[in-house]
């Protein structure tokens, strides 16, 4: 029977680096960002060497519970391609320097829901159509943002339908949002408030992914992309 998230409130250490609702992010004067964003964001909510730093130990407890399989990695565009790679490359490094080895191919999916700063409810899968290489794979999901779920929860459904062994998820970043339908990733980053981020290949309609910190979006820099 192939594994899912977990459809439950984690604990604590499921749950990841927890930032409260109170959070302020750091001044955007200690930073560096792209001059051409100047006045399009509110502050730097997670540094990119905290990231960094995060990701090293998500690759560690992937090792410990897969290591010693071969893997799919599915990762899921645009927004999951900054974390995919470096969670990618960190495992690839541990695999050379440990006992464990986790043998690894990288796929692609492509899932579209979000206009301006809202989820619709028209999501697009592209490159659905070659997921039948996952039947009877170890399969992981890499997804950069999980808010409601019920994209995740689609998705899951869609891999599903191909018979894989297994399926585990990886996601950098879980939103407390109040209608979540409480579908979580097995290995979670950061759990963050109910606010819109960018930056770190997260975007506000195809803007913001060539920042290396993840940032608030400011109402002028909305106004400024919007569509």
């Amino acid at each position: 029977m192939a594994a899912t998230a977990v459809n439950k409130l984690p604990d604590s250490a499921e749950r990841g680096v927890v930032i409260p609702d109170n959070w302020p992010g750091y001044p955007l004067d200690l930073f560096t960002f792209p001059e051409h964003y100047s006045g399009d964001l509110d502050c730097v909510y997670i540094p990119h060497g905290v990231i960094m730093d995060r990701t090293e130990r998500l690759a560690r407890n992937i090792m410990d519970d897969l290591g010693d399989r071969d893997i799919v990695v599915l990762c899921v565009l645009k927004g999951g391609y900054q974390f995919c790679s470096d969670l990618v490359e960190r495992i690839k490094v541990l695999s050379c320097n440990s006992s464990k080895s986790l043998l690894m191919r990288v796929d692609f999916i492509r899932l579209k829901s979000y206009l301006n700063d809202r989820s619709t409810q028209d999501l697009q899968i592209i490159g659905a159509e070659s997921l039948s290489v996952l039947s009877g794979k170890n399969v992981l999901i890499v997804e950069a943002i999980v808010d409601t779920g019920k994209t995740m929860k689609t998705l899951l459904t869609h891999v599903r339908a191909f018979k894989p062994n297994m399926i585990r998820v990886a996601g950098l970043l879980v939103k407390r949002v109040p209608n979540s339908s409480g579908c979580l990733p097995d290995y979670v980053g950061f759990e963050i408030p109910n606010r819109f981020v960018v930056g770190y290949a997260l975007d506000y309609n195809e803007y913001f992914r060539d920042l290396n910190h993840i940032c608030v979006i400011s109402e002028s820099g909305k106004q400024k992309y919007k569509v």
